[in-house]
């Protein structure tokens, strides 16, 4: 397994990445690690291997990093997504959708 992150660029596990990653959620002030936090790397490791399932390869490294950005309570994103957004935009996709043989009569 280290022979295969070596393949990919990494010169530790995947494992320490992540170990890593969940330092930021720790105050500084904090000298010890807290129970929640230890259970919050052992259930993203789990996710992780639920995932991909032993394929670990240079996308799920990329896919990694994008889970580390959007789950950053820390960081304030501009854009936010919800269902109500998305109903409505497929309402208007369907919508337009409908017109396109009335269209393409006219233009033939």
């Amino acid at each position: 397994m280290i022979k295969n992150f070596m393949i990919l660029g990494c010169s530790m596990s995947l494992k320490v990445h992540f170990l890593h990653s969940h330092l930021d959620y720790f105050p500084e002030n904090l000298g010890e690690a807290s129970e929640e936090q230890g259970e919050r790397f052992h259930q993203d490791i789990k996710e992780m291997k639920r995932r991909y399932q032993g394929k670990w390869n240079l996308s799920m490294i990329a896919d990694y990093c994008w889970i580390l950005q959007r789950d950053n309570p820390c960081k304030v994103h501009k854009r936010k997504s919800d269902k109500k957004t998305f109903e409505v935009k497929k309402n208007v996709t369907i919508r337009t959708c409908n017109f396109l043989p009335i269209l393409n009569n006219y233009l033939n």
